[in-house]
């Protein structure tokens, strides 16, 4: 039988690559710095996951070994999957030098939601055995009092394929992607974008919790049609099959309107100066919608959304809207020049959403 270590025993770790390896009855070997985790691991032997909205059937956890750093033992493994959080990459590729400085070739994935995880890893190693590529995790874990964890029903750890160089791991679930770059574009237009739909419209809405506002009839409506406009381009542009991209979205919304999973719209709308930038999940997926002429009202009105946001501890936010006007921030931050057709447009919904707010009486679309 394989195996497969998992560096990091947390919620991500456990209840997301964790369970992904466990569906395909590989072993997994547990490795945690966390010395109490550890033995309860040990004490247990096994976890459940349980899935939001009982979705599916909780799955019981219990074809693993786990141990400290000290006890590790990697002679057998090939793949490694890392799970500890960004700021300790560093820590972890030391630690990892010292166990497979040995000639074998390992292959490491990076389940960080991090900037450039797999090269931190890489430079802390300094190993020329060690092949290491970038996952994205879009499951949301939450863990549920004991070793248990709540989870989504997410089904797939996607992965960078180039630096594996044709490897392919023994869980189908793991999933290498060919142009990770266009996948990682993908997920911020998908994704990303509609998180910023839900949020600042929901904030123009009145919403505070952001699963009431995922599931308002109107907020529904505006992300089917921007989940169709945003499939129809990203099959144009990066050749993704209709059938692909339309799985890709529903998983989206499936998360995003999920009502068990408890979330803020303040915690999503946050740091809107960051979510605006040139390129980013509402600006990048606007123009590139506007160059294949397809709709963008929806992206319109969120960027408009997004000016007007006021949120608790927006500091950087307040300054930047206090020193510059609207048409300033839409051309200095977003990328579109004063007096462009977009700018125009986003200014121009801005006016209608001030109305709006003043009752918040009537419809949206």
């Amino acid at each position: 039988m394989s195996k497969i270590a998992v560096i990091g025993a947390g919620k991500t770790g456990r209840g997301f690559i964790g369970r992904l390896i466990a569906e395909s009855d590989v072993e997994i070997m547990f490795v945690d710095k966390n010395a109490a985790l550890v033995e309860e691991m040990k004490k247990a032997g096994y976890f459940k996951v349980n899935f939001f909205g009982g979705r599916r059937e909780s799955m019981v956890v219990d074809n693993f070994t786990i141990s400290g750093w000290d006890e590790a033992d990697f002679s057998d493994i090939e793949l490694i999957v890392v799970s500890v959080g960004g700021t300790n990459l560093p820590d972890v590729g030391a630690s990892l030098k010292t166990k497979i400085n040995d000639g074998k070739t390992r292959y490491i994935i990076t389940g960080e939601n991090a900037s450039h995880p797999a090269q931190t890893l890489l430079d802390a190693m300094g190993l020329d055995n060690v092949k290491a590529a970038e996952a994205t995790v879009f499951c949301t874990t939450i863990e549920d009092g004991g070793l248990d964890i709540n989870s989504e029903n997410y089904p797939y750890l996607q992965c960078d394929a180039k630096p594996l160089d044709g490897y392919k791991p023994c869980v189908p679930a793991i999933k290498p992607i060919d142009g990770f770059g266009n996948f990682l574009t993908r997920k911020l237009y998908t994704y990303n974008a509609a998180s910023c739909v839900i949020a600042y419209v929901g904030y123009v809405k009145g919403f505070t919790d952001y699963g009431e506002a995922a599931n308002d009839e109107e907020i529904l409506k505006m992300l089917d049609l921007n989940y169709a406009a945003t499939n129809e381009v990203l099959c144009k542009e990066f050749g993704y099959t209709k059938e692909d991209q339309e799985e890709f979205a529903a998983l989206s919304k499936e998360k995003f309107c999920d009502r068990t999973i408890i979330d803020t719209v303040a915690r999503n709308a946050r740091e809107p100066q960051r979510k605006l930038k040139e390129a980013e999940r509402i600006m990048g997926p606007l123009v590139t919608l506007d160059s294949y002429g397809a709709d963008t009202s929806v992206l319109i009105t969120t960027a408009a959304a997004a000016l007007l946001y006021r949120g608790a501890d927006e500091d950087k936010w307040q300054e930047m809207v206090d020193n510059n006007t609207p048409a300033e921030i839409l051309a200095n931050l977003c990328g579109l020049p004063v007096g462009s057709k977009l700018s125009d447009a986003v200014l121009k919904r801005m006016d209608e959403l001030k109305e709006y707010m003043k009752t918040r009486k009537g419809n949206l679309i």
